[in-house]
């Protein structure tokens, strides 16, 4: 990426601080009890904890969560060897805008470039989705790289365990709402989910730059597992600080997508968050995005909703919502893409 393009520099009151503080009291949650069920104080105990982190961060690490430490360590190596070809390389499986996943490196937030390069793999696949204007259909089909070649079948085994700690975690997210603990599970049949290797280069220029710029999640729940560069801040809700969550070895990072706010009809908060770039060191991390069926339409429950707690939220279709996000981060628009506060209903 070299010298740095005008089409990466933030505006001025979005640019990063060289200097950081160092996130204290971002939640740290042991899942222990989740994996022997006869302990019913602890289930309770840990239900509470991960209330109270979805109420007041958006934002929480887990350890204890039962993924082995071989699949992380194998996708973080396929990741390297994959980005560490020329760009002719990558670029044969290169995103399109017909075809949304595979490897990119012109991914705009907010309308400014990302200082990063990216390959998504969907966990299920083939299926399309339509443009809101039903004029163009969108190809979740994912395309393999030749190198390395252990590449596919280890992003395959890596995302079937991040399916299987998502409904863990929204199991307790549920039974932290008063909900039955599969409440959510139906939304999931169709998923839409899907696991993204991110590479940030070093920037001559992290004073300008970001490698994500602010944002917040679009989807259900996010697992992210991060090297040991850091670089990850999130916007502390008592005071809208920006804090750096430090990296924990063998824990994930995990935090509430707008999808959860808006069942949860604002209980519980998606939080902005952004990653630095530095001007030393390149940088490697692997969010799973956990996202339902195309046809859901997204609204609070009818549980968490009563004539004292009416709904905030409109109904809104997740295959068209998401079909619009991935065309905005595909190329500049000159419009802010969409969010849910166009759902809001107006108190």
């Amino acid at each position: 990426m070299g010298e740095i393009d005008p089409a990466f520099i933030q505006e001025p009151e979005h640019r990063p601080r060289i200097s950081f503080t160092e996130g204290q009291g971002i939640p740290l949650i042991d899942l222990s009890p989740i994996h022997s069920s006869n302990n019913v104080s602890a289930i309770e105990g840990l239900v509470k904890e991960i209330g109270n982190a979805c109420e007041e961060w958006g934002f929480f690490q887990v350890i204890n969560h039962g993924v082995a430490l071989e699949k992380r360590q194998k996708i973080e190596g396929v990741s390297r060897k994959f980005f560490a070809q020329s760009l002719e390389e990558k670029k044969k499986v290169r995103r399109t805008e017909k075809v949304v996943l595979g490897y990119f490196d012109t991914e705009h937030t907010k309308n400014v470039r990302d200082w990063k390069e990216v390959f998504d793999i969907s966990i299920q696949e083939p299926k399309a989705s339509h443009q809101p204007d039903d004029q163009k259909v969108i190809e979740w089909t994912n395309l393999w790289p030749e190198y390395p070649p252990e590449f596919r079948e280890t992003c395959q085994e890596y995302a079937q365990e991040m399916v299987k700690l998502s409904f863990k975690l929204m199991e307790l997210i549920a039974l932290s709402l008063g909900l039955p603990a599969e409440r959510f599970h139906g939304f999931f049949r169709d998923q839409t989910s899907f696991v993204r290797l991110n590479h940030y280069p070093s920037c001559p220029n992290p004073h300008l730059a970001l490698g994500v710029g602010r944002h917040k999640d679009s989807g259900a729940l996010t697992i992210l597992v991060e090297d040991d560069v850091g670089g990850l801040e999130v916007k502390r809700k008592t005071d809208e600080e920006w804090v750096r969550v430090k990296p924990i070895p063998n824990a994930y990072i995990i935090n509430i997508g707008d999808i959860i706010k808006v069942w949860s009809n604002d209980k519980y908060e998606s939080v902005e968050h952004r990653v630095m770039v530095n001007s030393e060191r390149e940088r490697f991390s692997i969010p799973f995005f956990f996202l339902p069926a195309f046809s859901t339409m997204v609204k609070p429950l009818e549980q968490l909703t009563n004539e004292q707690n009416p709904s905030k939220y409109r109904a809104y279709n997740w295959g068209e919502f998401i079909t619009n996000r991935m065309q905005s981060n595909f190329q500049k628009l000159n419009v802010e893409n969409l969010q849910i506060n166009q759902f809001k209903i107006s108190e």
